[in-house]
C-alpha cells in the first residue's frame, strides 16, 4: 500500500527568458497555495491520504499551467481558483477525473 493514496504535483518553473512559457508566470503559486488550503480544509492531507508538492518544470509548458496526480498519471491544466476545487472534490477526493480540465495525451485510463 503506498504512503499517499494521491499526489498531486505543481509545476511552479519561472524561466527568466521569453522562449517559451512558464508556470510560475500563469499564476501556479496562487493554485499551489489554494489546492494545499483547500486539501488540508477538507481533511484530505496526510500519510494514506493525500499530498500537494511543488515540482520544477514538468516539461508541458505550452499546455501550462498544468498539475499532474498520481498513480493516475492525469494531466491537468486550469485557470483559476474554481478549477482547482473541482480538481480536488472531483478526483482528489472522490477519485473521478476531471475531463473538462485534463490535458489530451496523458495516460490513458486504468481498468
Amino acid at each position: 500500500m503506498p504512503y499517499y493514496q494521491r499526489h498531486i504535483f505543481f509545476c511552479l518553473n519561472r524561466r527568466d527568458d521569453d522562449t517559451r512559457p512558464c508556470c510560475a508566470a500563469a499564476g501556479a503559486e496562487a493554485a499551489f497555495e489554494h489546492c494545499k488550503s483547500r486539501v488540508k480544509s477538507l481533511g484530505l492531507a496526510g500519510a494514506g491520504k493525500v499530498r500537494v508538492n511543488r515540482a520544477g518544470c514538468l516539461d508541458r509548458c505550452e499546455e501550462g499551467p498544468v498539475c499532474v496526480v498520481y498513480p493516475e498519471g492525469v494531466w491537468y491544466t486550469y485557470v483559476d481558483a474554481s478549477d482547482i476545487d473541482e480538481i480536488v472534490q472531483s478526483h482528489l477526493q472522490r477519485g473521478e477525473v476531471v475531463e473538462r480540465l485534463r490535458l489530451p495525451g496523458d495516460a490513458p485510463e486504468r481498468g
